[in-house]
């Protein structure tokens, strides 16, 4: 949620800003709403003094003048009420209306309606050659037993696989090596929950703009009003940005760093044709995933590190990669700044994103009260931001085209050997 007191007192400068993120809402109605909430809260405010004043008078007074102040009381309270449930009811529609307002990009973030116009601003490596023509992910995953999309399919339905052999190795690899750096950098290791109530989906900003991709599991009904009502996180995001919600944060201790690991499920509602073969574009993945709650004035520095540690897992894997910055009409509602990492795919010929790594500023942590105290005592909201450090499956679709070798085996990148017993190849 955005700072309203800023949209009041600027309202241009949002409009502007919103622009960029090609927002269609009507920012002129909540300005009246807010308004309205105002004029009512002040005449609720008169009613209420005018009421305390004659409450202070009825005992002093007697007979028919008491009786009419007590009247006048009986009355101010009865249009009290009345204005109490009006204000009410024009607070839950200012809320519901500024929960659909995104997080106002920064000024650095470039123009561009969608993905089309994310600009590349570091290309590292080179592109892997081949004497041979290289088979994609799928074809190396069949004939080497480690992907079967068919038996996942035939289970659960399109764009669901099971993971085999070699390919668990090196997801629990990438697992080992990539949360022992991170470690090493002062992250501090979670595994959360997966499942989450609807409260934590509107903290981190997901809803209600991505509802559509979240899976909902057991929802209550008037039939059934004790069943769970949860949803699956699409990230572990939203409960790593939850893991301090409602809480008081000591200055000192910022930034605080966490990596979590956990499965993802996201329903792709909008990728209809997109990615339908191979492991690319799924319904279940793993992902490690970096969160940091930090001081506002180091946001942007923050962001910085996160990418750069993006970038150094990219490296010591041996990736040729590109970096993108995002422009405004490719920023979910949550971001107002993000970068994505995208590895070459040689059978697709193109660069494919790997990871990604967003500045939130104070969204997040508006919704979701998470602040800390300065030095004078004073509470702020506290910035969050959050990268993806390995998307497994699309890690895996990458290592497995990339080193794949004439004699149809696959070189297991150095860096993850120490992790594969042994190993330093797939296939015979």
């Amino acid at each position: 949620m955005i700072d309203l007191k800023l949209l009041l007192e600027n309202p241009e400068k949002i409009k502007k800003a919103l622009a960029k993120k090609q927002f269609k809402g009507d920012l002129d109605g909540i300005l009246k709403l807010d308004e309205r909430r105002r004029a009512l809260l002040f005449e609720s405010e008169n009613l209420k003094a005018e009421q305390n004043k004659i409450s202070k008078e009825i005992p002093k007074a007697q007979g028919d003048d008491k009786t009419k102040l007590m009247e006048q009381s009986k009355e101010l309270k009865e249009k009290m009420k009345g204005l109490e449930g009006t204000l009410s009811e024009v607070q839950a529609e200012l809320n519901a209306q500024a929960m659909m307002i995104p997080n106002p990009p920064l000024d650095s973030v470039i123009d561009g309606k969608d993905d089309s116009e994310n600009k590349p601003i570091k290309t590292v490596g080179k592109k892997p050659e081949f004497d041979f023509k290289p088979l994609d992910h799928m074809e190396l995953g069949k004939k080497h037993d480690i992907i079967d999309m068919e038996r996942g399919a035939r289970m659960s339905g399109a764009r669901f696989y099971y993971l085999k052999n070699e390919a668990v190795m090196l997801e629990f690899a990438l697992l080992q090596f990539v949360m022992q750096k991170l470690m090493s950098k002062g992250f501090k290791p979670v595994i959360p929950p997966v499942l989450v109530k609807e409260s934590a989906m509107f903290a981190t900003g997901f809803f209600p703009a991505d509802r559509n991709e979240i899976y909902q599991v057991n929802p209550k009904s008037t039939e059934n009003p004790d069943n769970d009502d949860l949803y699956l996180v699409g990230t572990s995001e939203v409960p790593l940005a939850m893991l301090h919600a409602d809480e008081i944060l000591e200055a000192e201790k910022l930034p605080l760093r966490y990596v979590g690991f956990s499965t993802c499920f996201r329903r792709e509602a909008g990728s209809y044709g997109k990615d339908t073969q191979g492991i690319i574009r799924v319904h279940q993945f793993d992902k490690i995933e970096m969160f940091s709650f930090c001081d506002p004035a180091k946001s942007e520095e923050e962001h910085e590190l996160i990418r750069s540690v993006e970038e150094e897992i990219m490296s010591d894997l041996g990736f040729h990669y590109q970096v993108l910055d995002i422009c405004g009409g490719d920023l979910g509602a949550p971001a107002a700044k993000k970068y994505d990492v995208e590895v070459w795919i040689p059978t697709q010929e193109k660069f494919r994103e790997l990871t990604s790594c967003s500045n939130c500023t104070d969204f997040q942590a508006r919704r979701a009260q998470i602040r800390y105290k300065d030095s004078e005592g004073k509470k702020h909201l506290v910035h969050t931001l959050n990268g993806t450090a390995t998307a497994m499956g699309r890690t895996i679709v990458a290592i497995l085209e990339n080193y794949q070798q004439k004699d149809g085996t696959i070189m297991i990148p150095e860096v993850l050997r120490p992790f594969m017993f042994g190993k330093t190849y797939i296939g015979k």
